[in-house]
């Protein structure tokens, strides 16, 4: 019976908090990483750059403070209810790009002779990227419940 009110507790403190959690966190993740681009700090820098290198319009360190700036406003537009359909599209938008290596460049992503299984340090930094589009899902899918909530 202990157990059975621990556990009630604690799922609800879950239920509660949880996609409050999730949401700064990406905010977090997203502008933390984003400004490191444009501060020239960014692990990914040389990643990126080899990415954008065929884009046109800007060069590649032009495209890198893009993205940087980008990912910034993606982690600001998290940070608050009515913004988060719009962080949602951005971050849509931005995964393309963020995949796109291991496309353009699998010698970088992917071990030698072990595409599409063997990824590299660089490989596994993209395909992490699976579980921020997961998050961005569940996140998304509570837009239309504050509206219901405040009916109610």
């Amino acid at each position: 019976m202990k157990f059975e009110s621990i556990d009630r507790s604690i799922a609800g403190f879950m239920h509660r908090y949880g996609h409050t959690a999730l949401r700064f966190s990406l905010a977090i993740i997203f502008i933390w990483f984003g400004i490191l681009k444009p501060l020239g700090l960014s692990p990914a820098e040389e990643l990126v750059l080899l990415t954008v290198d065929w884009m046109p319009l800007l060069s590649p360190e032009s495209w890198l403070a893009v993205i940087g700036w980008w990912e910034v406003a993606i982690g600001v537009l998290f940070l608050f209810r009515p913004t988060i359909r719009f962080a949602i599209a951005l971050l849509a938008m931005q995964m393309v790009g963020t995949f796109m290596p291991l496309v353009v460049l699998p010698s970088v992503t992917f071990q030698d002779g072990r595409i599409p299984y063997g990824l590299t340090m660089e490989g596994q930094y993209i395909v992490k990227n699976l579980l921020i589009i997961s998050a961005a899902l569940v996140i998304g899918g509570t837009v239309r419940q504050a509206g219901r909530e405040q009916r109610s």
